[in-house]
């Protein structure tokens, strides 16, 4: 019962994770103290509330659990030592700047948070840049070149919300989500086959598609363009349903019976098929003239929140020295309970629209749960050092 405070500065995925999971809460329950008109906007924000919460989910959590991730991954994949001590610290401590700059209402807010989200963008790219580098894995490349991306879109956002680019906010939100959405589909072509045979103990022999690869690398580069840039809606429904396409015989070529006996797999398998979904509802919105939101949200509370939630929980287990096939009692719950924030946020407005106000709020209070329990639960393994007594 001795924390030390240090261990939190080892490996990036301790304060991010931490940090990430728990503004996810207060971030969600902000938002639904504002739509329910309980708290107002801070006078520091001009635009729109809508964009600023969204901005928020995406560069502030989505981008935290990305960063610890990366930070944490990279170490592994180069054998290089990754940010660690004050200089990880000091990265946080700007993503935390960044984040309660608004709310606190500090001197020039928005200016103070825009320079210190993009500074945070910057010094991730530069810190998951210099191990490859050293190391000539140009491999990595592909996962590099999305963290410099979203750096990008996130300085259109801060562009577009101050008034200095046109269709700013809309680039930033918009191109932001869907690169993140690319990123977990990158990342986990990589890690869902081997964790499946894994744990399997090879009997499942989940497989890669190198036509399925090529294929999906092409269509959403088609995608991106034409959904956020050019403003090809037809072009951008047709691309969107071969994504579902693709990307559903990807998870098939995946799938075996072991999944379902960890919750540690399954919440990463649905995690995929929600964002397929998502695919194939933006594929059908024009057609169903159902609302838009419902695409993104398959994309954003299904896709990134459950994979983000099982990554996590994962990552942090194993880089702990626990056992990632023995988690906590409550992972289950959190899981399930993410899980029905999904249902609740896309497919009960799809099922009872005249109720969609409150869906939402069932969503935000499920979301708010999951997330906090996932802090309350995490935070004694990221604040300690591993039991196995080794760094990291």
């Amino acid at each position: 019962m001795d924390p030390r405070p240090l261990s939190l500065a080892q490996l990036g995925f301790r304060p991010f994770f931490l940090l990430g999971s728990l503004y996810s809460a207060l971030a969600m329950l902000a938002w639904l103290l504002i739509l329910q008109d309980i708290w107002g906007m801070p006078p520091s924000l001009p635009g729109s509330p809508a964009a600023w919460h969204a901005h928020e989910m995406l560069y502030g959590y989505a981008l935290a659990v990305i960063a610890g991730f990366l930070l944490t991954a990279v170490q592994n994949w180069t054998g290089q030592p990754t940010l660690n001590g004050p200089p990880l610290l000091g990265l946080a401590l700007l993503w935390l700047l960044a984040r309660i700059a608004i709310p606190l209402e500090l001197p020039s807010a928005l200016m103070v948070t825009m320079w210190a989200d993009l500074a945070f963008g910057c010094g991730l790219c530069v810190a998951v840049l210099i191990p490859i580098a050293k190391t000539r894995q140009w491999r990595q490349m592909s996962v590099w070149s999305k963290l410099l991306s979203l750096l990008l879109t996130n300085l259109f956002f801060y562009l577009g919300y101050l008034g200095y680019l046109e269709d700013g906010v809309r680039w930033g939100l918009y191109a932001g989500l869907y690169l993140v959405v690319s990123l977990i589909l990158l990342l986990s072509r990589r890690v869902v086959p081997f964790f499946v045979q894994k744990a399997s103990s090879g009997a499942a022999q989940p497989r890669n598609s190198r036509w399925l690869d090529l294929g999906s690398l092409g269509l959403f580069l088609i995608f991106l363009v034409v959904e956020v840039f050019w403003l090809q809606p037809a072009l951008a429904s047709l691309t969107a349903a071969l994504l579902a396409v693709v990307h559903g015989l990807r998870l098939r070529l995946w799938y075996s019976p072991h999944i379902w006996k960890s919750a540690m797999l399954w919440v990463l398998y649905l995690a995929y098929a929600w964002i397929v979904f998502g695919f194939a509802l933006h594929a059908l919105t024009p057609l169903l003239q159902l609302n838009p939101s419902l695409a993104v949200h398959a994309f954003a509370v299904g896709g990134i929140g459950l994979m983000t939630l099982g990554m996590m929980a994962r990552v942090a287990l194993g880089h702990t020295g626990r056992d990632v096939y023995a988690p906590p009692t409550l992972v289950l719950p959190i899981f399930v309970v993410a899980l029905l924030a999904a249902i609740a946020r896309v497919l009960l407005p799809l099922a009872a629209p005249d109720a969609y106000g409150t869906w939402i709020i069932l969503s935000q209070l499920l979301w708010i749960s999951a997330f906090a329990l996932f802090a309350w639960t995490y935070a004694p393994f990221l604040l300690r050092p591993r039991v196995d007594g080794d760094r990291g």
